[in-house]
């Protein structure tokens, strides 16, 4: 047998389990639904444990698999990838070995992924799509150019109104958005005029992260609280828009601190936290094949944002549109992204204010925009991830009673 006739075996035994064992056991969900982690859930693993592929000699065990990492560049067909990481503990550290992030390979292929910065050569690009019935909001990878594809589910959001303030909740799960979810990541919380926000993830960003004092913790399942691990609201980054008391015309003005970025990450040679593990321990959709857990129970030591006192935190803002006097409005040019003019459009770049030449730089982070009634366009790039990606966006979409 050849060696790629190994690989193709290989690959179809993994793919037919573990596409069988999610349909027997979960039933069939809609494509748009479909997430990240879900060939993640134990669905086939001792089925797999009995193959004949578990006992082959790890150098070409690691080719094999290599080989087939290189091959399923893109969804649903990287679900192999997942599914190979779940067969046992051996295929599992060789496969974190070999998928790099996303800085690097410029894929999302783990529910870690979504933690991790974005690729620095080109932006990944994304798409929301706002239910206004339920104030739901869904976030996919796009699978092609056409922005009405089907596209690969990453994050959902749900919005919830309080007295005082507004909060966004989100998940890696699209059917449980709520706080005690085991797929709960963090939030995006508004003040009452809804022109200040303040993104929480729900774990620590980075070693020594301080946890904002709150009743969040009485709130969390008890399923997500691991002995060493405190699960809270963890500041990631402050969203501040400006006030337009005079009612002057023009695109809002927005700008955000990154809490566990340090400025210097969007220079050569610059770094961002890149959490390689979920640090839960007990999330039940992960209990059986835990991707991203060490031997040890303990959080994984991140580097936090700032190694000096001098350095500073990372600041983004809005790129400053021009006006177009034959269309009479404010025009970014977001490259055939964004097809409907709309107030929620904005495009983030990094402040120069305390950089060597005082300019804003040139390359966009974030960009976000409308494409539809319901459906906008989402492309981020290093030094943010996913989720603050996801997070920033959403502030776009709270009411601004005093920036309009």
């Amino acid at each position: 047998m050849s060696f790629w006739s190994i690989v193709h075996d290989m690959r179809e035994e993994i793919g037919n389990i573990s596409r069988k064992g999610f349909e027997v056991k979960y039933g069939l969900r809609s494509r748009s639904h479909r997430v990240v982690h879900d060939e993640l859930r134990p669905m086939p693993i001792e089925a797999l444990r009995q193959s004949c592929w578990v006992n082959l000699p790890p150098e070409l065990l690691r080719d094999v698999l290599l080989r087939i990492e290189e091959s399923e560049v893109a969804w649903p067909e990287r679900r192999d990838v997942v599914a190979c990481a779940g067969v046992c503990r051996s295929w599992r550290e060789i496969m974190k070995e070999i998928v790099k992030t996303p800085e690097i390979s410029q894929k999302l292929t783990f529910p870690i992924s979504l933690k991790q910065p974005g690729p620095r050569d080109a932006p990944l690009q994304c798409f929301i799509k706002r239910n206004r019935t339920t104030q739901t909001y869904y976030l996919y990878l796009g699978l092609t150019q056409a922005l009405m594809d089907n596209g690969k589910f990453l994050l959902a959001a749900r919005k919830c109104r309080r007295a005082t303030c507004t909060d966004y909740l989100i998940s890696i799960d699209a059917d449980d958005m709520s706080k005690g979810s085991d797929g709960y990541i963090g939030k995006l919380r508004s003040n009452f005029l809804g022109t200040k926000f303040t993104v929480y993830d729900s774990q620590p960003p980075y070693a020594g992260a301080i946890v904002s004092k709150g009743h969040f913790n009485r709130l969390v399942s008890s399923k997500q609280i691991s002995p060493r691990i405190p699960a809270g609201n963890y500041p990631v980054a402050h969203i501040a828009y400006e006030l337009n008391v005079l009612g002057s015309r023009g695109p809002r003005r927005m700008n955000c601190v990154m809490d566990s970025i340090s400025s210097s990450a969007v220079e050569p040679g610059g770094v961002a936290p890149t959490p390689t593990e979920f640090p839960l321990n007990s999330i039940d959709s992960l209990s059986s094949i835990p991707l991203f857990r060490s031997k040890s129970t303990c959080a994984p030591s991140i580097p936090g944002p700032l190694s000096s006192p001098k350095e500073r935190k990372l600041i983004l803002k809005n790129k400053s549109p021009r006006w177009h006097e034959q269309l009479q409005c404010w025009c970014l040019n977001f490259r055939g992204r964004v097809t409907v003019a709309s107030v929620k459009n904005f495009q983030l770049v990094a402040s120069g204010e305390y950089g060597p030449n005082g300019q804003d730089y040139d390359k966009v982070i974030l960009q976000f925009g409308k494409v539809g009634k319901d459906l906008f366009t989402m492309d981020y790039a290093y030094p943010i991830s996913a989720f603050q990606a996801f997070a920033i966006c959403l502030s776009s979409f709270d009411t601004k009673i005093a920036c309009e």
